[in-house]
């Protein structure tokens, strides 16, 4: 292959794999962005996700994405429960920011340690038609485990930025983080947006955790290679921007993908890392600013 047909390959490559980061990054986005909720659990969530999945794929033969989206109700449930447990008790007293800090830590490492209590350590991976089928235009080689998955992120990403934006509800939970004062006074209840809002964010990591395990086999412990990633991701597309976060979670993607094409797969993991640093020394406020 010559070297730029390895390039564009690399490129695709790159960019279908931050859709996928952005789906991950999605929930994130809207805990840490806009509710300024650390929530360093999200990817044990989204790990929660791709054991569904699994569960259902080797049980029933279920289609892993469509599991993703028919658990999004009870991860938001989820999401509910773990916000009251929060806010009664760290955000009520004032305790939120290393108290709080704390304890997501320690919620992901339970999460962790139930699922290797449950599952061992043994990787996981589901069945699906698209899996292990690739598309070929020219020399461009496009695996459909990798694009099926970018076109439900980026279809879910979008559809978050809209209900955000065209919305009462997703217009309130913008407003929370920025005048939460204001938002009294119009008669609406900022424990509740709040928490609605942590739903929606835990809800996200079910569809992410479907793309997960499509994407490639997972281990309960998966879930912490994508801390740096995401946060990264959520502080260069700007604190709570969503159409930041897509835009962001592509580029690491693409610079992922090059370093790791051309330099070797070790050095990709740092990627993430560097930009965050980069980024909160040059520019903390983001690509997009703070929404």
């Amino acid at each position: 292959m010559f070297p730029y047909e390895l390039f564009l390959n690399a490129v695709v490559a790159g960019v279908l794999l931050g859709g996928f980061y952005a789906a991950v990054a999605l929930g994130l986005s809207i805990t840490f962005g806009q509710l300024d909720i650390v929530n360093i659990a999200h990817p044990a969530f989204v790990i929660c996700g791709s054991y569904t999945a699994y569960i259902l794929n080797e049980h029933f033969g279920m289609d892993p994405i469509l599991i993703g989206i028919i658990f999004m109700p009870v991860f938001f449930a989820v999401g509910v429960i773990v916000y009251r447990i929060y806010y009664a008790s760290f955000e009520k007293t004032g305790q939120e920011s290393l108290s709080g800090l704390a304890f997501f830590f320690g919620l992901m490492f339970i999460i962790e340690v139930v699922l290797i209590l449950v599952y061992g350590v043994d990787y996981r991976l589901v069945s699906a038609t698209y899996i292990g089928q690739t598309i070929d235009i020219g020399f461009l080689n496009i695996p459909l485990r990798m694009a099926v998955p970018f076109v439900v992120a980026a279809t879910l990403s979008l559809s978050v930025y809209f209900y955000l934006s065209k919305t009462f509800m997703g217009r309130a939970i913008l407003a929370v983080s920025q005048d939460r004062l204001a938002l009294q006074l119009m008669g609406a209840d900022p424990v509740k947006i709040k928490q609605f809002a942590m739903g929606i964010a835990i809800a996200t990591a079910s569809v992410a955790g479907s793309l997960l395990i499509i994407i490639g086999p997972v281990e309960p412990s998966v879930g912490r290679l994508y801390i740096g990633r995401v946060f990264a991701i959520v502080v260069l597309g700007g604190m709570g921007s969503i159409s930041g976060t897509l835009i962001a979670a592509v580029m690491i993607g693409i610079v992922e993908s090059l370093v790791a094409t051309f330099y070797g797969p070790s050095w990709a993991p740092a990627v993430g890392f560097i930009i965050l640093l980069l980024t909160l020394a040059f520019r903390p406020q983001g690509l997009f600013g703070r929404q």
